[in-house]
C-alpha cells in the first residue's frame, strides 16, 4: 500500500475526516464532534462525494443494483475523483482559509478503497490526483465487522432492503485499515462504547487545535 502524498494544509483553518464502511459509527462520532466544536469555533459539515455524484445514474446503479455491466467502473471512480476535487478546492479550501473548521463524511481515501477493492490496485492515476487533495489535519477511520455494518445499515428504515454487495464490504474493510496504516491515520473501533471512541477523537482533535 503506497502512501498517498497530499499536499499540506497552509490554511488558517482545520480539516477533520471521517472514513469507513456505511454502518461503521462515523456520523455518530463526527455528530458529536460537529456540536463540540460549534461552542467555540466556526464548523463547517460536509459530505463526500457530493449530491452531483450520489444522485448521477451510474452512482445509483453501483449502490443500489447487483448488475453494474451497463458501466466501466473507473469510469465512476474518476466522476467521484473529480467532484472530491472540485469540493476541496472551490469549498473546503475556502472555509478553512476564512479560518473555519471543516469536518468531512468521507474524503479522498474512500476512493482509494473502493477503486482498490474492486480490483484496480495498481492504478497510479489516483496517487497522482492525491497531490492536489489537502491532506487531513487528522483522517479518522472507523472499523467494525462487515456483520455489524451491514446490521446497523438494516436497521434504518430506509435502507432495511438496500442491495449490498457483501463480497465489495469485507474487501473495503481491508483497504480502509490499509490505508489508514499507511497514510497515519487513527483506527477506531466502533464496537468500544460510543463515549470511549468519542473520546480518543476529542484527544486528538483538541492536540491539533490547541498546538
Amino acid at each position: 500500500m503506497k502512501k498517498l502524498k497530499m499536499r499540506p494544509n497552509n490554511t488558517k483553518g482545520f480539516l477533520f475526516t471521517f472514513c469507513g464502511l456505511d454502518g461503521c459509527g462515523k456520523t455518530t462520532m463526527l455528530t458529536l464532534l460537529t456540536k463540540d466544536l460549534e461552542k467555540e469555533h466556526k464548523v463547517f459539515l460536509t459530505k463526500q462525494p457530493t449530491n452531483a455524484v450520489r444522485e448521477s445514474e451510474i452512482f445509483r446503479t453501483y449502490m443500489d443494483k447487483p448488475n453494474h455491466d451497463a458501466y466501466d467502473y473507473r469510469s465512476l471512480s474518476l466522476f467521484a475523483a473529480s467532484d472530491r476535487l472540485q469540493h476541496i478546492n472551490k469549498e473546503i479550501k475556502p472555509k478553512m482559509s476564512d479560518g473555519m473548521i471543516v469536518v468531512s463524511d468521507r474524503y479522498f481515501y474512500s476512493c482509494l478503497a473502493n477503486l482498490r477493492a474492486r480490483g484496480f490496485e495498481k492504478d497510479k492515476w489516483i496517487y497522482e490526483i492525491a497531490g492536489s487533495v489537502i491532506k487531513p489535519d487528522v483522517a479518522f477511520f472507523f472499523d467494525v465487522p462487515v456483520d455489524v455494518a451491514v446490521r446497523r445499515v438494516r436497521s434504518r428504515r430506509a435502507e432495511k432492503d438496500r442491495y449490498i454487495d457483501m463480497e465489495l464490504q469485507y474487501k473495503l474493510r481491508d483497504e480502509y485499515i490499509e490505508i489508514c496504516k499507511a497514510n497515519n491515520g487513527v483506527l477506531i473501533s466502533t464496537e468500544n462504547p460510543i463515549e470511549d471512541c468519542y473520546a480518543i477523537i476529542k484527544k486528538e482533535v483538541e492536540r491539533v487545535i490547541n498546538k
